[in-house]
This record gives C-alpha cells, structure tokens and sequence, in this order.
C-alpha cells in the first residue's frame, strides 16, 4: 500500500502579507524558503528577483523544480538567513517565516512531529548533532532548562527527569519515544487542547537548531542588508518568537515608550525602522478554516529608514538564553 501523499503547503497569512507590503517590486529575499510558498507568491505580485534561502537542502532541491519557470528571477541559497547580509545587499524586501515547516513536519523521516514516528532527528540542514543526540548526552538540569525556556513547558523538571530515567535504560531513538515519555509526565489532553508532547518537541527542536540566536542574528542581517525605504515582514507562530521580532521593532524604532520622573527618558539612536503595523496581523476566519496551522501566526512589517544598523540586547530583547550563554 503506498504512503499518504503529504498535505499540500499552504503559506500562511500570504495575501495580508501582500497586500501590506504592496506594489512589491525590486529584489526580495525569502530567508525561508521551505516549500517556496512565500517566493511564489512574490513573484507572481511583481517581484524582479527573489532570492530563497534555506539550510534544508531538501528545500533547495525541490526548488529547482518548481523554479525552473522563473528563470533568473529566482536565486537559490543553501544557508542561514542569520547570514543573509553575506549573500545579499540593497534589498527591497525580506520576508521570513519562523520555525518548523509543513514540509518537514509532514516527512516523518525528518523526526520533527510526534504525530508519525521517525527517528529521533529534528536538524532543519540535515548536519550536526541530531535531537537524538542532545536527548541522550544533555545533563538533566541543561533539559529542563531547555524545556522551560525555549518551551514553557512547566513540568519541565519532571519531563528532564523521565528522559534521563528512561535513556539509562535504552536510547532515546525515535519520536514516539520520546512522545511517550513526555506523555506520561502530563495530564491527558482534552478535547480541542494541544498534545501534551507539543511544548518539549518545539523546545528540543529550537535547542538542535539554535533557532533563538539565528532569529536575533537574522533581524540584525536584515537590518544590514535592506537599503532605505526596504521592508521586514517576520511570521512568528509562538510567543517567544513574536516577543523577540516586537521588541527588536519597536527598539529600532524607537517605540521603547518615553521617560518618567523616576527613570528620566534615555537618548536613542535615530530609529532603524518605522513600524508599518504597530499591531500584529493575525489570520482571518477565512484562512483559519482553509488552514488550522495558521491560528497562532502572527505578522509584523516594518520599513528600513537610513540610518545606521544598531546594537541589541539579547537580554533586553527577551531571548531566553541558558547558562552560560552572552
């Protein structure tokens, strides 16, 4: 019998996203490229030119195919969008779309989803050590540490705890595994809630693919490598991520809010970027009922200015960092 075919990709929030940064035009960079639904969809709007980036070799092959018809308007990039600004200046427009996508969740072989058992994998390139690696090798306390900071799972000490039991044992080697393990750990799930696996599995795959730091380093490229009058649309899909793309805006914006008597008001640089959407776009009911996946993405836009790119905190920003990490 042969395999279910995966689910068709659906880029999510694509016609706000287009409609807000419309007349698109000049030269985008799609830093993550995944399906290509994103640079699809600029480059039918108009684009001259979109450059996909993605670590995932898998990505890039396929791109190849459905490319082929846009010629040397598409330019395909196997790397960290953290890096853009190496590959790629004077940029009309960058867009990226965070964390996990429906093409690696769907391929069980990837071991991105607790949903269809694979090994124990998670790695967006396909290179370094695997999920199966830190599960097994990482202290208990640098687990839990994990769990809670880059999943907000609360039962993270009693889930690092389970994971160290269970590895003493046999290796940690595939994701019904680990699913199993995290399940015992919590409550069943009621109807309509999330699986009791889905906090750990974001954390262990935002720790294998250092996805936190890549994201900071990733706004600073941008903001290096958009030219003036060029916009920034970031889709974040939880609130970790969407903290850290609405501070790092409204820092460079200089929408930090103003001074009291207190604490007197602190002099700013001139601002990196004007803030298109102060509010975030969420998806509509239209598009949360031809696609469920997108009911915690959030959009931002903003529109580089010519001043000079700045410095961040990571701190300050909000980036969760485990100890010993600056």
């Amino acid at each position: 019998m042969a395999a279910a075919a995966p689910a068709p990709h659906i880029p999510v929030l694509l016609r706000p996203l287009l409609s807000a940064v419309a007349p698109v035009h000049g030269t985008w960079l799609d830093g993550t490229l995944g399906a290509g639904g994103y640079a699809r969809g600029l480059l039918e709007a108009g684009a001259d030119r979109v450059i996909g980036v993605d670590r995932d070799p898998l990505a890039i092959a396929m791109a190849r195919d459905w490319g082929a018809p846009h010629g040397d308007r598409l330019r395909l990039v196997q790397g960290n969008f953290a890096q853009m600004d190496s590959f790629a200046e004077a940029l009309d427009g960058v867009v990226l779309d965070l964390g996990v996508s429906s093409m690696q969740l769907d391929r069980a072989e990837r071991g991105f989803s607790f949903r269809n058992d694979g090994p124990l994998d998670m790695r967006m390139s396909q290179q370094g050590p695997s999920a199966a690696d830190l599960v097994n090798t990482a202290p208990e306390a640098q687990l839990a540490d994990i769990l809670y900071l880059y999943g907000e799972e609360r039962a993270s000490r009693r889930i690092a705890r389970a994971i160290v039991r269970a590895r003493e044992t046999a290796p940690i080697e595939t994701t019904a595994q680990l699913a199993a393990i995290v399940e015992r750990c919590l409550p069943r799930a009621r109807p309509g809630q999330a699986h009791p696996a889905t906090r750990s599995f974001q954390a262990i795959r935002i720790a294998v693919n250092d996805e936190y730091r890549a994201l900071l380093d990733g706004l600073e490229a941008a903001e290096r490598a958009l030219k003036p009058g060029g916009q920034l649309a970031v889709v974040t899909f939880h609130s970790i991520e969407d903290r850290i793309v609405k501070r790092f805006l409204q820092t460079r914006a200089g929408a930090q809010g103003g001074g009291s008597r207190h604490a007197p008001e602190t002099r700013h640089d001139a601002p990196q970027f004007t803030l298109k959407t102060r509010k975030a776009i969420a998806p509509d009911a239209a598009e949360l009922a031809e696609n469920p996946r997108a009911r915690s993405a959030r959009l931002r836009i903003s529109i580089r200015t010519d001043a000079p790119p700045g410095r961040s905190d990571p701190a300050a920003l909000g980036l969760p960092m485990l100890k010993g990490e600056t």
